[in-house]
């Protein structure tokens, strides 16, 4: 059985991201996107104003100040292979514990097998908006990286720069 990753957050998160599970390569390198063609980290930190390749304690400190929280919807689960559709007996995260202590206000799936998970498994708190599936930034999914990032402007709205 896998098991996913900590969540990246502090409780000025206004933005939750989530993904469904860590491919094998960020699980190898036990970092969120980890592989090296994920377009996830570049467009963050051309959002940011930020170089794409910082250290990944930067990255996920980018991210924080950013206001944005970054969590998968599955905990544990069987895989073979990297692909979502391979996810089997998935357990879920605690969302409502995220909730509970963050200011999040808007939810956005990174692709579309996250976007199903996390509406079978969370229930949203009130004043929390589900803004559905963004373009997965897997190298997978064969859409340009200025077309993914066209895409993800979508949440830049929701994120309070201080």
């Amino acid at each position: 059985m896998l098991q996913g990753f900590d969540p990246i957050w502090d409780e000025n998160a206004r933005v939750l991201i989530v993904g469904s599970m860590p491919s094998v390569e960020s699980l190898k390198k036990q970092q969120y996107y980890g592989h090296p063609r994920n377009a996830f980290w570049r467009i963050m930190a051309d959002f940011a104003g930020k170089e794409f390749d910082l250290p990944y304690e930067e990255r996920k400190a980018m991210l924080r100040d950013m206001h944005i929280a970054l969590w998968d919807v599955v905990q544990f689960c069987d895989r073979q292979g990297s692909l979502d559709s391979a996810i089997r007996n998935e357990v879920p995260n605690d969302f409502a514990w995220l909730f509970s202590k963050t200011r999040i206000t808007h939810v956005c799936a990174n692709g579309k097998t996250a976007e199903p998970l996390f509406q079978k498994y969370v229930t949203l708190p009130s004043g929390v908006t589900f803004c559905g599936a963004l373009a997965s930034t897997s190298p997978a999914y064969t859409l340009s990286f200025e077309k993914k990032k066209v895409n993800w402007q979508v949440i830049l709205p929701y994120l309070e720069r201080e």
